[in-house]
């Protein structure tokens, strides 16, 4: 029954699983796809901080090369990023030990979106990015004040 309740109805499905594990009935869990829906859990925290990384470079790469636009919004997203980045990561502690290829795998996508944003030439940009998390994570750094 638990595998056709997986299938068709996720939400009763997990709560059902929920009451088992709680009621220590293991036996009668679904283990199977309990370990996989814990492990896509842990994708999606993994995910969720290349996410935040990304949109965090982004605009910075915007701040660095494009000093004529700068604006009040671009600095608010940038703090925004930065607080969901901390709470993140101190939600999920485990993931710092992620970070130097979460970063490069957000770089990666900050290039695209920094070329779709601005209209400049994918060369305009560091081919790898040139802050270290303690730059990216400071309140105080920003890209023209080295």
């Amino acid at each position: 029954m638990s595998e056709n309740l997986y299938e068709t109805d996720f939400y009763a499905w997990a709560n059902q699983q929920a009451a088992l594990l709680r009621a220590g009935k293991l036996s009668a869990a679904d283990i199977e796809h309990i370990a996989e829906e814990i492990e896509s859990m842990g994708r999606t925290e993994k995910r969720e901080l290349v996410s935040r990384l990304t949109v965090l470079l982004l605009h910075l790469l915007k701040w660095q090369f494009q000093p004529g636009l700068r604006c009040n919004s671009g600095r608010l997203t940038v703090k925004e990023q930065r607080y969901r980045l901390s709470d993140h990561l101190a939600d999920n502690p485990s993931l710092n030990a992620r970070l130097p290829e979460a970063i490069c795998n957000a770089y990666r996508l900050a290039l695209v979106e920094a070329e779709r944003e601005t209209g400049l030439p994918e060369t305009t940009f560091p081919v790898e990015c040139p802050w270290s998390f303690d730059q990216l994570s400071s309140p105080s750094f920003w890209p023209d004040q080295h």
